[in-house]
């Protein structure tokens, strides 16, 4: 607690002998949207006042200047590191990091997340990007199956079914032996009153695994209906 009050001490001087004016040319190459992870983004812009602002995971907060290029976060503990000419924001280490080393990259003009795709109905490019993280690192969490069934089952809760279906057929294409893929995206179908095509997923689930007793259920449901 002491080591934390003293950090916040050393900051606060820090920042009260550094002009809270940000340059105009700082603020060109600083602006813009950095990667937080594969899928996430961390967006930065300045107000009227040319102060710096950040909006990240629906938050928007308001870093405190230390010097020309680094911003304290007082919300997260931590302090951004800018280095403009590399457009990049890079975590200041500290013994919470455990020796790691956190860099968010900036997006090029007009590049998207795949998440972002997705939102927008642009399903060959989403697949896209979900593939390449992937291929880039296959135990991304962003890619997880499970994590991606959960982004599906949130779009289908809300009624969005185009959405869903496409978070379930990305699925599909990244973990395509598994059954859950198929059972998830038979529910959305279900859900859209796509009887001919829910049965369809719910018997690939099963042709991949007999035992997924959620599918059974739901097949055996669906097709009782069919012979009423």
């Amino acid at each position: 607690m002491k080591f934390k009050f003293l950090i916040l001490s050393l900051i606060s001087l820090l920042i009260s002998c550094t002009s809270k004016t940000n340059s105009s040319e700082f603020i060109e190459k600083a602006a813009g949207r950095y990667y937080f992870n594969a899928d996430e983004i961390i967006e930065v812009t300045f107000n009227e006042d040319n102060k710096l602002l950040i909006k990240w995971r629906n938050q928007n907060l308001e870093p405190l200047k230390v010097n020309d290029s680094s911003f304290y976060v007082r919300e997260l503990n931590e302090k951004l590191i800018f280095n403009t000419s590399e457009d990049k924001i890079e975590l200041a280490e500290k013994r919470e990091h455990e020796g790691e080393k956190y860099v968010f990259k900036k997006l090029k003009k007009g590049e998207k997340t795949p998440s972002e795709h997705l939102a927008e109905g642009n399903f060959e490019a989403a697949l896209k990007g979900y593939k390449t993280i992937k291929e880039k690192d296959s135990l991304n969490p962003v890619i997880r199956e499970r994590n991606m069934n959960r982004l599906g089952y949130q779009y289908l809760r809300k009624d969005e079914f185009e959405n869903a279906l496409n978070v379930f057929k990305i699925n599909i294409e990244l973990y395509p032996n598994s059954s859950n893929t198929y059972d998830s995206t038979a529910d959305a179908y279900t859900r859209m009153k796509d009887t001919v095509n829910a049965i369809e997923y719910y018997k690939k689930a099963l042709a991949i695994n007999p035992e997924n007793r959620s599918s059974k259920r739901a097949l055996e449901k669906l097709t009782s209906k069919d012979d009423e």
